[in-house]
């Protein structure tokens, strides 16, 4: 039986891509009857019926998956905001991020429209963005016409499966329009009532972008942290992380306990400040939703 990958879901489609070729295919009834959905980026095995078209036998084992976007296999994720207009929003960037290496998928910060801002916003956000490449994140900054950029995220993209992610408004297929030109995705400029855009993106598609494969999503409509125990959210934060095993107690949350090398480094500013509120928001959604659970 043929192999392929799933690059595109739509009205109970799905188009697999097999050698040079795509085919329409439609999932099996043993798929809904376990409550299996095929995703946008599975591997899978089909069977041809006439000349394009086919069924989804088997769906292989996927490395990571999200629900919303509905994706599979995903390696890499462009957590992209702007500078302004919105501004750039560090405890949503943070969220985003945590979500993210909650499912083992590497992020990559990029910040848009830098170039519209004044010397001194530049060297404020050059001191945010500093911070995350200290702690181990690639950064990348991209302006109007800044052909550099886009060289960098080409490279980026070679050989992954990468999806982009982030704040609505912030230019996201306007990028993937100056990566791949004939794209020609759907724009719209920023709501002035809302201060934030709308989105323009209708279903998931895998676009062949470089040498690799860029999804194209409507965005992430739940920032809910619900895979995420208590314990384990100073793993996503590396600061932390590269810290903990100085702390009196195993499994300290860095809140109450006495002898934290993480509330230290923060007191000694050695973590910023906004990076530990953050930590500390999202640590008490995360306990809130266990104990509504239970």
């Amino acid at each position: 039986m043929p192999e392929g990958r799933i690059m595109k879901a739509l009205s109970g489609f799905y188009y697999v891509k097999s050698g040079d070729k795509i085919y329409q295919c439609r999932g099996r009834g043993v798929f809904r009857k376990r409550n299996i959905t095929p995703l946008v980026g599975d591997l899978v095995t089909f069977q041809i019926e006439g000349e394009d078209e086919g069924y989804i036998l088997e769906i292989k084992e996927r490395k990571n998956a999200l629900i919303r976007p509905p994706i599979a296999n995903i390696d890499q994720a462009f957590v992209t905001f702007s500078a302004t207009n919105p501004d750039l929003n560090v405890t949503l960037l943070d969220r985003f991020l945590v979500m993210i290496e909650a499912k083992q998928i590497t992020p990559i910060i990029v910040v848009t429209k830098v170039d519209l801002l004044t010397d001194a916003e530049i060297a404020s956000l050059q001191e945010i963005l500093t911070y995350y490449r200290k702690i181990g994140y690639h950064v990348v900054t991209t302006s109007k016409d800044d052909r550099i950029s886009l060289r960098e995220l080409i490279d980026l993209i070679k050989d992954k499966i990468s999806v982009f992610a982030g704040q609505s408004g912030v230019g996201k297929s306007t990028l993937l329009n100056r990566l791949r030109p004939d794209l020609n995705l759907e724009t719209r400029e920023i709501s002035r009532h809302l201060g934030r855009g709308r989105h323009t993106t209708r279903h998931v598609e895998l676009l062949e972008v470089g040498d690799g494969l860029v999804a194209d999503t409507p965005g992430f409509s739940s920032l809910e942290f619900t895979d995420i125990e208590p314990e384990d959210l100073t793993l996503f934060f590396p600061e932390m992380l590269a810290r903990y095993r100085d702390c009196k107690f195993r499994g300290c949350l860095h809140i109450n306990e006495p002898d934290c090398a993480v509330k230290d480094a923060v007191s000694n500013g050695d973590i910023p400040s906004y990076r530990y509120e953050n930590y500390c928001t999202f640590l008490s959604e995360i306990q809130d939703r266990k104990l509504r659970l239970y």
